[in-house]
């Protein structure tokens, strides 16, 4: 299929809780495929299926130049806390502040079926819980506070952001 069409704020998909992913076949495979497409096009750190159209367990990150692939990730630890700022693919134009772990572990599944761990800490373990929130059914806006446009120097140190964690290493 190739690049997917980003649900945004308002479509009732995003408001509802991701369903576990229970085998995975060959359109799992094109779906985790066609998120890194659309990830990758709108500049993108992380994405999860609700935010596609699809309400399943499946969340891709991009970090130093490859993706991690999530089917059914799970937080197993978390510690800390930070204030990070925020903005989503799907909710167009603004930006806040919300607290998040500080360094988190994470349980999912590769596409081979693999259960692995992920451990993040401060811009990633957000990117993650981001992610992981839209499983669930909440948007950062349902908990950040200070909300605000996101102005074109605002969008500029994102991108630069998103470079950053791609070429680091």
């Amino acid at each position: 299929m190739g690049l997917r069409q980003i649900r945004l704020q308002g479509d009732a998909i995003l408001k509802k809780k991701a369903k576990q992913v229970n085998e995975i076949t060959p359109a799992i495979l094109q779906l985790l495929d066609d998120m890194k497409i659309t990830l990758d096009a709108k500049d993108g750190v992380g994405i999860a299926a609700p935010q596609v159209g699809i309400l399943r367990r499946i969340a891709v990150v991009a970090h130093e130049d490859e993706f991690y692939e999530m089917i059914n990730p799970e937080l197993v630890a978390s510690e800390g806390s930070q204030i990070c700022n925020e903005a989503c693919l799907s909710v167009l134009g603004i930006c806040g502040d919300i607290e998040r772990p500080l360094k988190i572990t994470v349980r999912a599944t590769n596409r081979g079926g693999e259960e692995y761990t992920v451990e993040a800490e401060e811009f990633m373990a957000s990117v993650i819980c981001h992610e992981l929130d839209h499983l669930d059914g909440v948007l950062f806006v349902d908990n950040a506070t200070n909300m605000r446009p996101l102005d074109e120097d605002e969008r500029v140190r994102r991108r630069r952001q998103r470079m950053k964690v791609r070429r680091r290493g």
